[in-house]
């Protein structure tokens, strides 16, 4: 049978179950004790595989668009904060403070890896470029967002130093990353056959971490902390912060001269925020705390963006090849 259009893809799907089920059946005692375990372990293998996959020469043929790479940043790392920042008379009365901040960790957070490269490439924008820039911003990441969170929400990490935070954050998902780069000569190939399969990984990973987060955030009274209006009003607050970025990724491709395929890859690579990064990292950076509030902007974000650079990636994809394109033109 045809899938309805207006259904969500199953992994946003399993994600809806998984937070009813934490709703209703929340993880308490040693059970959720045994969730964070297997949750800390996944996270490493996680990252270890998206280190064993990840080619050096696709980097190496990425790396030398440093302009392209300097503007995809300045939207992941600047443009966002300023957003966040500037926003705050609108999005505080109509979100309320505990979701506001949660959009200020959204704003602090890497780019996406796995989906930004998979738009590009179906955009037909540069492949090379995507992988590069992605996998520079969540690595990068692991250093800015804490610095930034710590700016923006003065919160430190549970061992009370951005540095500590940092620590923490490497250990968990930069070792394990670098572990999978020494190992992908051995098992490179074997993780790019299987891949399939093995995004199941990913999303199960994900799906833990959520599962521990809402279980917390609902024993401590989430769905009596927010109300309605708010979840409505996130939903429009996201699609506003989408909206503004894409614009100005455009925007600033076009004026700094960019080839088409390179603002395809600025539009997709600059405007994605990574929930499989940001979550892990509020674990850490928000211990002892309730996250669930917290992650629910990243959530919700992160299906918005997901939906949105699914149509426009068909539309450019859809496009004639112009003249500079079958030239080969790139940008200097």
């Amino acid at each position: 049978m045809t899938r309805p259009r207006f259904l969500p893809d199953n992994f946003t799907l399993t994600l809806v179950c998984v937070v009813t089920l934490a709703s209703l059946l929340p993880a308490t005692g040693q059970v959720a004790a045994g969730f964070g375990w297997l949750t800390n372990i996944a996270i490493a293998l996680l990252f270890f595989l998206h280190g064993a996959k990840l080619s050096r020469d696709s980097i190496i043929a990425g790396a030398g668009h440093w302009r392209l790479h300097l503007l995809v940043f300045g939207l992941t790392f600047v443009l966002f904060p300023l957003i966040g920042l500037a926003l705050k008379p609108v999005l505080s009365p109509l979100i309320g403070n505990d979701l506001y901040m949660g959009m200020l960790y959204l704003c602090a957070l890497p780019a996406t890896v796995q989906s930004a490269i998979a738009f590009t490439s179906l955009a037909r924008g540069n492949v090379p470029a995507a992988i590069c820039s992605a996998a520079a911003s969540s690595l990068f990441g692991i250093f800015l967002t804490p610095l930034l969170v710590a700016l923006l929400l003065n919160v430190h990490g549970d061992g009370g130093s951005t540095v500590d935070a940092i620590v923490k954050i490497s250990i968990q998902l930069l070792l394990p990353f670098i572990l999978g780069q020494i190992a992908s000569r051995w098992i490179g190939g074997w993780v790019g056959r299987n891949k399939t399969w093995l995004k199941f990984v990913d999303q199960g990973s994900i799906l833990l971490v959520v599962y521990g987060a809402f279980s917390e955030a609902v024993n401590e009274g989430l769905w009596h902390q927010i109300p309605l209006w708010e979840l409505g009003g996130l939903v429009v607050v996201c699609c506003i912060f989408l909206a503004l970025v894409l614009v100005a990724s455009t925007v600033l491709g076009k004026a700094f001269g960019f080839s088409q395929e390179d603002r395809i890859t600025i539009l997709f690579c600059g405007s994605k925020k990574s929930l499989a990064t940001g979550v892990p990292m509020a674990q850490v950076l928000f211990a002892g705390s309730t996250i669930g509030v917290l992650i629910l902007p990243l959530m919700l974000f992160h299906q918005i963006q997901l939906m949105v650079c699914a149509v426009l990636a068909q539309k450019y994809a859809q496009r004639k090849e112009s003249v500079p394109e079958l030239m080969g033109q790139v940008d200097p």
